[in-house]
């Protein structure tokens, strides 16, 4: 337990000194917070306008989407505040700056991943939790032990898995250096397609959000079990509750393409 406490100091020690520095300018932090705010306003807002105008999309109506919206919201948000910084890997890369983290006695991953940590982040999982407990509200949820059960597996999963995606990215830049709106599409565009019910999905989409980067396991899916609602095709109802295990895969993807880039890694020929 000492020990653990040891290697952990350094990382604590920088990421003290990341959140004194952002907070040491308050009116620059206060308005990064307020911007981020408004981002996820206008984000909740249009599903807010999608859903509003119609009964329903792909047999799911704006109270359910509204907790489909939560729950996607505050995992990205959580694992964005983590995570989000593995973006920075293809600076580091093309600058052979990255060298400079094999020079230190700690794990790569590690050192990227306590790098940083971006607190205006926090305001996108504020409006995350506001929207999971409006969503739980307004819908009729059949409370029970297994309900709770499933909401914390879809809400520790749904962190865990968008964090496995930025790991993912960030192991595929060593190959593609300059390649990070290839790997965007997948990150960002998969939490868009995680605020959004699958059943509207065409059969490839289902294949690469629901399966490979399983976005559909963040929220939708667990929301279609918790209030039993009908799956659409290839997703049974009881999906929901596999939450856990696409997490596991998503890892495994992830930790195993981190794995192989670094030994792809030659240095940055400085």
């Amino acid at each position: 337990m000492v020990d653990l406490a040891a290697r952990a100091a350094p990382y604590r020690a920088v990421l003290a000194s990341r959140i004194r520095a952002q907070r040491s300018y308050r009116s620059s932090f206060r308005i990064d917070l307020l911007g981020s705010l408004l981002v996820g306003l206008v984000e909740l807002g249009e599903v807010w306008v999608v859903f509003g105008a119609v009964d329903g999309i792909g047999g799911v109506d704006l109270s359910a989407i509204v907790l489909v919206f939560g729950l996607a919201e505050l995992g990205y948000s959580l694992a964005d505040l983590a995570f989000g910084h593995c973006d920075t890997l293809p600076t580091y890369l093309r600058a052979g700056t990255l060298d400079v983290f094999y020079l230190r006695p700690q794990p790569l991953l590690l050192q990227l991943v306590t790098s940083d940590i971006t607190l205006r982040r926090l305001a996108r999982a504020a409006i995350g939790v506001v929207a999971l407990a409006v969503g739980l509200a307004i819908n009729d949820v059949p409370w029970s032990p297994a309900a709770v059960v499933l909401l914390a597996l879809a809400a520790v999963s749904g962190i865990a898995t968008f964090a496995a995606m930025f790991v993912w990215a960030a192991g595929a830049q060593f190959y593609l250096i300059d390649g990070a709106e290839a790997t965007n599409a997948f990150v960002y565009g998969g939490r868009y397609a995680a605020t959004q019910p699958a059943a509207v999905w065409g059969r490839p989409l289902k294949m690469v959000f629901g399966f490979f980067f399983p976005m559909a396991f963040t929220a939708y899916l667990p929301v279609v079990t918790l209030l039993g609602l009908p799956g659409p095709e290839w997703m049974p109802g009881w999906l929901g509750w596999c939450a856990p295990l696409a997490a596991l895969w998503i890892w495994a993807l992830a930790l195993l393409t981190w794995r192989a880039g670094v030994r792809h890694y030659q240095g940055g020929g400085g």
